[in-house]
């Protein structure tokens, strides 16, 4: 089993761990957070620690091609010099660091492979991180919401007895009796304490009022024509009514005219 698919596995039992010990799904999602945090952490080291062995193979063969360079340079000097002994020895140490450097470089090749591999991975495995993260509040909301609802339900499951709205109806009725009773004591109160009197003109009131606002209705529908408004009442002076001392004057003096004439005639 690889690194990350160990990586995967422990990940895994953390998260099991985590939901068998927990009942608050917004802590654990935040503790489960936290858990990939750390062993994205990890796995940076273990891809940091490859990246470092690529680099390091490399160099090893970069240094055995170098000294079996160094050692062909030798090789050519010493046949300059005319000993070929020595040139043979030279080309022999040059075979032997060719010989390593191909090593150095076919397990270079491997490790690349596997590093570039391993890079691919931790990047897949940060982007699932950062969509956990982004998905958390999602899923914290949904939590809520359907924390919510189950409160609700049982609630309403509570509710479902109709003993208590039995008792409620009964104390709303329980209340409009005590109204009704309270309402008919006044009454008799003021039936046999109060000026009856007056009790039954302001019912006659009442009953005027509404029998006229009925006959303006009507009469702005149109279903009755309104009465005439009665002609202004000419006065006439009766016996009883009441002279003043200029109008007896005025009529003592023409009296007085008319029988001067009489007399003169």
């Amino acid at each position: 089993m690889g690194f990350f698919g160990r990586l995967a596995t422990l990940i895994k039992s953390n998260l099991n761990d985590l939901i068998s010990s927990s009942e608050d799904p917004e802590k654990m999602l935040s503790q489960i957070i936290i858990e990939m945090n750390k062993q994205l952490i990890e796995a940076k080291k273990q891809v940091a620690i490859a990246i470092a062995d690529e680099k390091r193979l490399k160099k090893q063969r970069d240094n055995e091609a170098s000294v079996s360079s160094e050692w062909e340079r030798k090789a050519m000097m010493a046949i300059r010099a005319g000993d070929e002994e020595l040139a043979k020895e030279a080309l022999l140490r040059k075979k032997e660091h060719d010989s390593l450097a191909e090593t150095y470089g076919d397990q270079w090749q491997k490790q690349k492979t596997a590093t570039d591999q391993l890079k691919l991975a931790l990047r897949a495995l940060n982007s699932k991180i950062e969509e956990a993260k982004r998905k958390k509040n999602v899923l914290i909301a949904r939590a809520r919401r359907a924390e919510a609802m189950k409160s609700i339900q049982e609630t309403m499951s509570g509710l479902s007895d109709t003993s208590a709205f039995d008792t409620f109806d009964r104390m709303a009725e329980k209340v409009d009796q005590m109204e009704a009773e309270a309402e008919a004591g006044a009454e008799l109160a003021e039936e046999y304490t109060g000026d009856v009197l007056s009790h039954k003109f302001r019912e006659l009131e009442a009953t005027a009022g509404a029998d006229q606002e009925l006959e303006a209705l009507k009469i702005k529908m149109g279903l009755v024509e309104a009465e005439p408004e009665p002609a202004p009442a000419v006065r006439v002076e009766t016996e009883d009514d009441e002279i003043s001392e200029d109008e007896m004057a005025e009529l003592e003096e023409a009296l007085a005219e008319l029988k001067q004439r009489e007399i003169g005639g």
